[in-house]
C-alpha cells in the first residue's frame, strides 16, 4: 500500500492548503487506514505533499511508521494512544488488542493532548481508527472535540462503514469513501474469500448458514472483529450487486435494499449494544440469502 494514491478530495485539500478540521474515511479492507496514515504524514510534510509525504524532510523522517506500539483501552497493559512514528504532532488511537470498542478514556486522553499546545506551532492531526467501535458515550465525547476543534488541528476518523456513527458526528466531517469495485487492492485476502462465499448464498440452506455463523463464536473481541469484517465485506458486495442490477434496468430491488438496511442495523447492534457476534452474523447472513432468493 506504499504506492497508494490518495483520493481526489484529500489531494485537493493538500494542494490548496484548505485543510478541514475533520475527515471521515470509510471503506473495506486496509485502504482507508493506509490513506489516513499517508494523509496525516503529508499534513506535516515540509516538501511538496500534493499526493503523498516526500519521505525526505525532517518531519517525514520523524513520522515514518515503524512497528506500532500496542494500545490498551484501559491504560493498564499499554498506552491509550500513540504517535505516528515519533512525530509529536501526529496522534493515533484505535481499539486495544483485547478491547471490544475504542474506549472513552482514549477519546478523553486525545482531547487533553490536542489542547495542550498553543495554536502557533504548526498543524497537528489525530487519527481515530476503528471508529465504528466508538460507542455512543465515546462518540458524544468526540463530538465535543469536533464542535470546537483546536486551531490548526485535523481529526481523521477511519471506519469500514459510517453506519454505526451518530449523524451529528458524520455531519461534521468531510467524507471520503473508498469503493472496493474501483480499487483492486481495497479488499484483503480474507475479504476476497468472504466475497466468494457470499456469491454462493443462494445455494446454501439455513442449516449451512447457521454453521457459517458459528465461526463467529469465542472471545468477544476476536468474534466481534470477525463479524465486523463480514458485515463490511457484505455491504460492499451488496452495493456492487445493487449497482449492477440498476445498470441492467432492474427496478425490483426491495430485497437488496432491505438486506442493506439489516446490515446497517447489525453494525449498530454490534458496536453500540454489545450484541452477540454469532447472533449478528446469523441475522446478516439470513437477510443476505433472502435478498438473493427473491
Amino acid at each position: 500500500m506504499a504506492d497508494l494514491v490518495l483520493p481526489q478530495g484529500l489531494r485537493e485539500s493538500l494542494a490548496s492548503g484548505r485543510i478541514h478540521s475533520a475527515y471521515l474515511l470509510s471503506g473495506p479492507g486496509e485502504t482507508p487506514r493506509t490513506a489516513a496514515l499517508q494523509f496525516v504524514r503529508a499534513l506535516v510534510c515540509q516538501g511538496d505533499p500534493a499526493g503523498a509525504p516526500c519521505d525526505a524532510c525532517p518531519d517525514c523522517r520523524r513520522s515514518a511508521p515503524g512497528e506500532p506500539i500496542p494500545l490498551d483501552g484501559t491504560g493498564k497493559k499499554g498506552p491509550l494512544m500513540r504517535h505516528v512514528g515519533d512525530h509529536p504532532d501526529l496522534l493515533w488511537i484505535e481499539r486495544g488488542a483485547d478491547d471490544t470498542r475504542v474506549r472513552i478514556g482514549q477519546v478523553r486522553a486525545l482531547q487533553s493532548a490536542l489542547r495542550l499546545r498553543g495554536p502557533e506551532e504548526g498543524h497537528r492531526a489525530a487519527v481515530v481508527a476503528d471508529a465504528e467501535w466508538l460507542n455512543q458515550e465515546s462518540q458524544n465525547a468526540l463530538l465535543r472535540l469536533l464542535e470546537e476543534p483546536p486551531r490548526n488541528t485535523s481529526l481523521v476518523l477511519v471506519t469500514q462503514s459510517p453506519a454505526g456513527l451518530l449523524a451529528t458526528v458524520r455531519s461534521r466531517c468531510q467524507r471520503i469513501s473508498f469503493d472496493a469495485r474501483k480499487s483492486a487492492g481495497a479488499l484483503d485476502e480474507e475479504a476476497r474469500e468472504l466475497a466468494l462465499r457470499l456469491d454462493d448464498l443462494p445455494r446454501l440452506g439455513v442449516p449451512q448458514l447457521l454453521d457459517w455463523a458459528e465461526e463467529y463464536r469465542g472471545p468477544r473481541a476476536i468474534a466481534a472483529a470477525g463479524t465486523n469484517q463480514l458485515l463490511a465485506t457484505a455491504a460492499s458486495w451488496l452495493h456492487a450487486r445493487l449497482a449492477a442490477a440498476a445498470e441492467a434496468g432492474r427496478t425490483d430491488l426491495d430485497g437488496e435494499l432491505r438486506a442493506f438496511s439489516t446490515l446497517q442495523g447489525c453494525r449498530k447492534a454490534l458496536a453500540q449494544r454489545n450484541a452477540n457476534p454469532q447472533m449478528v452474523a446469523e441475522r446478516a447472513l439470513l437477510a443476505l440469502r433472502e435478498s438473493q432468493l427473491g
